[in-house]
């Protein structure tokens, strides 16, 4: 909820390709990956909803200040919020290039090709 609120914007892995990558990710966290426009700011939740949430330097801002308002008022801190060396150390650790055209709307295989989906195929 907090991620939707900040800007973020859930991509469903709902392809082979895009589970594959969303699997690159550390689970539960925040990280980043380059893109061509900046940095591009990534939360894999493969449990919840099968999906990577999306945001901008702008989205990652507000999500920071909307924890740290909740943390002003007594609720207990955002565990997934990984600072930013954390964050460049994980992305320096996945050799894998992010293939940002698999996540395009025009990506989609279609019906009639196989889509990977938590648990198997259909």
């Amino acid at each position: 909820m907090t991620l939707s609120q900040a800007g973020f914007i859930a991509h469903a892995a709902d392809t082979t390709a895009r589970y594959a990558m969303m699997n690159t990710l550390p689970p539960g966290q925040v990280t980043y990956r380059p893109s061509p426009t900046g940095l591009i700011y990534l939360y894999a939740d493969p449990i919840g909803c099968g999906c990577v949430y999306m945001g901008s330097e702008t989205a990652y801002r507000t999500l920071t200040g909307l924890i740290e308002s909740s943390n002003q008022k007594g609720k207990k801190s955002a565990q997934f919020l990984l600072d930013l060396r954390s964050m460049a150390a994980e992305n320096r650790r996945d050799t894998a290039l992010w293939d940002w055209s698999a996540w395009s709307s025009n990506a989609d295989p279609g019906g009639n090709q196989p889509r990977h989906v938590i648990g198997g195929y259909w």
